[in-house]
């Protein structure tokens, strides 16, 4: 996918990200990003299998986490940094809102992941993605990302049926042309 910089996504409850530019460096390219969350906002336990990812806080408080170890709390001109394969989470610790610029790399397929997850979202109200939505990238790009907090049953069992209803009525379509994922 070819996006035009700066990229700007919107979850629909508060959230945005945007993709300042993209810099090709021949190992999956750079993201330089700058995230906007209102407070108490921010994603669930994720991991990022393939991916490094950087955020200093510009204005507001960042509390962040790594499965198994206690939540660290950061201000303005700090920086949290999450390794790939950490899972990891973070969200708007403060009252004011959360603003940080940072970067992740190799980029791969992460821009078109969150687009889509967040223009899902904001179709649902805010709410998550809708639930075929969800399924699809989960399973499309389970080499890239997880969303660890999502119950292996439900990943195992249930999206590969809601992914199989949703192509018998066509919605698999507005995903051509979807990248391929990257390989480790």
């Amino acid at each position: 996918m070819k996006y035009t910089y700066p990229h700007t996504i919107d979850n629909g409850s508060g959230e945005q990200l945007t993709f300042l530019q993209y810099i090709d460096d021949g190992q999956g390219g750079m993201l330089e990003i700058e995230n906007r969350v209102h407070p108490g906002g921010g994603p669930p336990m994720h991991v990022h299998h393939l991916q490094d990812e950087s955020l200093t806080v510009i204005q507001g408080k960042i509390g962040a986490q790594v499965a198994g170890k206690q939540p660290t709390f950061h201000g303005p001109g700090e920086t949290v940094t999450f390794l790939r394969g950490e899972s990891h989470r973070f969200w708007n610790a403060g009252e004011d809102m959360l603003i940080c610029k940072g970067w992740a790399k190799p980029a791969y397929n992460l821009e078109f992941f969150l687009t889509e997850i967040y223009r899902s979202t904001k179709g649902n109200g805010g709410k998550g993605p809708s639930a075929f939505d969800g399924a699809f990238l989960a399973l499309k790009y389970k080499s890239e990302f997880d969303l660890v907090e999502i119950p292996t049953f439900v990943k195992k069992v249930i999206f590969p049926i809601t992914l199989m209803l949703g192509k018998l009525v066509g919605k698999h379509r507005r995903f051509d042309g979807a990248p391929e994922p990257a390989k480790a």
